[in-house]
């Protein structure tokens, strides 16, 4: 039997509405392994042992009372450090927010623990979910291998749930900050669709990218906590009031007729082999599950949007530290003020511009979903890199831009699925990724589970 700190949230939440465990038995058993790897792994920004202890014994004298229980009854699952928690400190990966109490939270915070969860504690991230963290804090390490890139900003994330350390966990995603971490942590990431999760309490980093989702060990985990998030929220001005389907109904087995698009120059230049490899394996497997592969052609105008993506996110970055920044610039690590820097003086009409490319590129990508029900790529051109050699990566001719394969649909708003494709041969997780057409993620859930069903990766990186 898979040992209870890797069970899915699923198997842990049946358990303990059985009454075959109870949730003070399973919240102790994770602080354990908590206080045991964490001092090497530094996934979390804090832990909330005695608030965790706490909930999760009100929830079981729920489940004793007779009480109704939720989705996520009884489950530690952790928080991405940028969403709000009433009267708990919320520092977005930062110093000039360290001391900074919210008085309500999150919408998204506020939904999982409607739905039973418990709130273990609350994930590291990158300086204001921006591309490194501050030199003042310990960055989260990869529990497959500490001297490999965890990903961005969402790591501690990532690295608290392939470590056992959390059933599940919450992201947001500006650039890949889901996708980037699930790919070198082993994991599943779910990016909704634009709207479809309330960022309502989440400090932005650029709030016309920004999304929030679900991060898990399964396809049904993620399609768990995103029942459990998503729905209009009047606080949320861009959130979308549309009907939420039952996604654990589009758990699938078999793929019959299912159409997946590839555009094998956009998925294959500037890659390592190993990543397209990763791409022909999984259409092997798609296909052996009934589905279609049919031959696209990205629209052009993704280039430009990963070109200037940091004009964008500079500009709202800008926006959302006018508190702070330039008064308090001095608490600030060097990365994340020159983002800043470069939104408060932009080339001139650039951001307008990227604006209309936008546009463009989302109408474009919506005419493919014409003919097609998924597309597929990588999540990252390459392999998780050493730390040290992410930056010589990033700025290599030969190679594609880290973000090609992302930072598209945080413009266009389309949901995505990273997905855990096996291990490399020096025992790295292999990675893909499926992006949906807008309010897709029935089809991702089912061609996700389809695919996690058929191949059974199972592996975890830490006993």
């Amino acid at each position: 039997m898979t040992e209870l700190h890797y069970a899915s949230l699923g198997d842990v939440c049946a358990r303990i509405k059985s009454g075959e465990t109870t949730s003070v038995q399973v919240t102790e058993t994770l602080l354990e392994r908590i206080g045991r790897l964490e001092g090497e792994l530094h996934a979390y920004a804090m832990v909330l042992a005695d608030e965790a202890l706490e909930t999760a014994a009100r929830l079981d004298k729920a489940r004793a009372d007779g009480q109704p229980l939720g989705l996520l009854h009884g489950v530690p699952v952790a928080l991405k450090d940028l969403l709000f928690t009433k009267g708990l400190a919320t520092a977005s990966g930062t110093r000039v927010m360290a001391d900074f109490i919210p008085d309500e939270d999150a919408t998204v915070v506020a939904r999982l623990r409607e739905a039973g969860a418990v709130v273990i504690g609350k994930t590291q991230l990158t300086e204001g979910a921006y591309g490194v963290h501050h030199p003042d804090i310990e960055a989260p390490k990869n529990p497959w291998d500490p001297e490999r890139w965890p990903g961005v900003s969402s790591s501690g994330s990532a690295v608290a749930v392939a470590a056992g350390l959390a059933y599940g966990a919450l992201g947001s995603d500006t650039g890949g900050s889901i996708r980037f971490p699930s790919a070198s942590c082993g994991i599943v990431g779910l990016k909704p669709t634009y709207g479809r999760v309330s960022r309502h309490g989440a400090f932005p980093l650029a709030e016309s990218l920004d999304h929030i989702g679900p991060m898990t060990r399964t396809v049904a985990d993620a399609a768990r906590m995103l029942q459990a998030m998503a729905g209009v929220d009047p606080r949320d001005p861009t959130s979308l009031n549309e009907p939420v389907p039952n996604y654990g109904a589009a758990l699938a087995e078999r793929l019959a007729g299912l159409k997946v698009g590839v555009d094998w120059d956009y998925v294959g230049r500037g890659v390592e082999t190993v990543v397209a490899d990763t791409i022909r394996d999984a259409l092997a497997v798609l296909k052996s599950l009934g589905a279609e592969v049919i031959e696209i052609v990205m629209p052009e105008s993704y280039q430009t949007l990963v070109a200037q993506w940091g004009i964008t996110c500079g500009v709202e970055c800008a926006s959302a530290h006018r508190k702070y920044y330039p008064a308090q610039k001095s608490l600030y690590g060097p990365v994340l003020a020159d983002l800043i820097e470069l939104g408060l003086h932009p080339p001139e009409g650039v951001y307008a511009a990227l604006e209309r490319t936008r546009g463009v590129f989302a109408e474009a990508l919506n005419k493919l979903f014409d003919n097609v029900e998924l597309l597929i790529s990588p999540c990252m051109p390459y392999l998780p890199p050493g730390t040290e050699g992410i930056m010589e990566l990033a700025n290599d001719p030969e190679r594609a831009n880290g973000l090609t394969f992302t930072a598209p649909f945080d413009y266009s708003g389309h949901p995505t699925l990273s997905l855990p494709a096996g291990l490399s041969r020096e025992r790295l997780p292999k990675s893909f990724q499926l992006i949906g057409p807008w309010l897709g993620e029935p089809v991702l859930i089912g061609a996700g589970s389809a695919f996690e069903n058929a191949t059974g990766f199972r592996e975890h990186p830490i006993p």
